[in-house]
């Protein structure tokens, strides 16, 4: 049985929250099974590449998503390296026709932020890309509405609503630290709210943790 699974390309340098938050809710609001993270070694829209190397992007993104577990205890998130292997201009649509082609049973979809969206009509053979797979398209707090009419003369209409009902919203993300001591006194993950190192020690301090008073 084939799984639901998105990719999500970019330059990841460096990984942060926001990257991870788009993936995470990806995950529970379009049913995914898996995250597919593929960083670019030159992305066509960003000529003058990345600032970190290939190799230091691709361990920021594993010290990101280690210990990202489904339920069952399978990565829910995980790297593909292929275009860092590859090298030169990366094209999304071979990349997502590669994997296409290695995961024939499987319902793929592509994650992207409604900003690199309103460039699809830049992007290399985007009819053929739009034919292969179906995007996710998230727009974070206080950007613009998306421009759905960029879809016209690409796809039909049927596939163009598919695609709008897929689409995801994310909210304006206010990290704080009275926040983060909340969650934690409630038992909340805040996994992809602090550094992991910081993490492990709210962890071995017990910090946040409710105080219980002494009876009497």
């Amino acid at each position: 049985m084939g799984e639901r699974v998105a990719i999500y390309g970019g330059s990841f340098d460096p990984v942060h929250f926001g990257h991870l938050w788009a993936a995470q809710n990806a995950l529970e609001l379009c049913h995914l099974d898996r995250v597919i993270f593929v960083p670019a070694a030159t992305s066509p829209l960003k000529p003058h590449g990345p600032v970190a190397s290939n190799a230091q992007r691709e361990m920021m993104l594993r010290l990101a998503l280690a210990g990202v577990m489904d339920r069952e205890g399978r990565p829910s998130m995980v790297i593909d390296n292929r275009e860092l292997c590859r090298g030169g201009i990366s094209y999304t649509v071979d990349t997502v026709e590669e994997i296409a082609r290695e995961r024939p049973d499987d319902e793929l979809f592509l994650l992207i932020g409604s900003d690199a969206f309103a460039a699809i009509r830049q992007w290399h053979r985007p009819a053929d890309l739009l034919a292969t797979i179906t995007p996710i398209i998230f727009r974070r707090g206080g950007e613009p509405e998306i421009d759905w009419d960029l879809l016209d003369g690409l796809i039909s209409s049927h596939r163009a609503e598919q695609i709008r009902k897929l689409s995801i919203r994310l909210p304006l993300i206010e990290v704080s630290s009275r926040d983060i001591r909340d969650r934690v006194a409630q038992g909340r993950g805040i996994r992809f709210l602090v550094p992991h190192a910081v993490h492990a020690l709210i962890d071995a301090e017990s910090l946040y943790q409710p105080t219980v008073s002494s009876p009497g």
